[in-house]
């Protein structure tokens, strides 16, 4: 039996990790003015935040078509895979897990099962690798699910935003709520769990830190952990140093975040993504 991982490219997997545990990313696309951009194949994290504040027009995303799903499920049945799990971004953020399933329902050639993560960014990266980690020693869809599931409980995922500015362009926030929030310097903190998006307000960069220097305390210790951001590496620094002693005694992930969420939340975002460690006896 030969179970193969999908995922998109919002789940953030450094390129060494998808090569390694031979997962296929679906790319989802930006769109500014007249031009398309499949994430991650047509423009590099780098070349999009040097891009984005000098944009005539404010990005938009899109998600692949069905066809698109159809065609890689059926291209992996001819490479000999017996089973698919396809694990996608939050379906209270995205409509990829919903176009992925309208595309599994008419797929013939093996089993696809589709999986919404709950989560965004590495949330949902770590639970790719995981469910690849265990396909490769040979486990099964219905093997994987439940440590999957065990997993997103211990998932969190939290970001300071350096301004309002990009919510309020991208339509996701009121326009009046993110000039007020702009001159009262409002630096919200996003937080995701268990698929339920929530936002906390601080007033200064200063603040945002601390703020997750405590969430990060809170959730420690940690089983997986890695650092995000969004051409805000200095930040991502300041917060390391911060926690250091409580991260593992291994290589932490440093990422930028896809463009597909940046064209969102903008530049100067730093955060991070999480998984705590297991409780002995639970």
């Amino acid at each position: 039996m030969t179970v193969r991982i999908i995922t998109d490219s919002t789940c953030d997997l450094p390129a060494k990790v998808v090569s390694e545990l031979g997962i296929r990313v679906i790319p989802l696309y930006i769109h500014v003015g007249d031009r398309d951009y499949a994430d991650g194949i047509d423009i590099t994290r780098d070349e999009f935040y040097q891009k984005l504040p000098l944009f005539t027009q404010h990005p938009s995303t899109a998600v692949p078509s069905p066809a698109k799903f159809h065609a890689i499920f059926d291209s992996l049945a001819d490479e000999g895979a017996s089973e698919i799990l396809s694990i996608h971004i939050s379906e209270t953020l995205s409509a990829v897990v919903n176009v992925a399933r309208t595309a599994a329902a008419e797929t013939t050639s093996l089993p696809v099962t589709v999986l919404d993560s709950r989560q965004l960014s590495l949330g949902t990266g770590f639970l790719v690798q995981t469910a690849a980690e265990l396909a490769m020693q040979g486990s099964s869809v219905s093997e994987i699910l439940p440590a999957l599931e065990e997993q997103i409980k211990r998932t969190h995922v939290s970001a300071g935003l350096d301004t309002l500015q990009f919510l309020r362009r991208s339509g996701r926030m009121n326009g009046v709520i993110s000039t007020i929030g702009e001159l009262l310097q409002i630096k919200p903190i996003l937080k995701m769990y268990d698929g339920i998006s929530g936002v906390e307000r601080v007033r200064t960069h200063q603040k945002s830190v601390a703020r997750l220097v405590e969430m990060l305390k809170s959730h420690s210790p940690f089983e997986k952990i890695a650092f995000l951001h969004s051409n805000a590496l200095e930040s991502v620094h300041t917060l390391q140093e911060e926690i250091r002693q409580l991260l593992p005694n291994r290589e932490i992930w440093v990422e930028m975040i896809n463009p597909v969420l940046g064209a969102h939340i903008g530049p100067g975002v730093v955060g991070f993504a999480c998984v705590t460690s297991k409780v002995p006896g639970v």
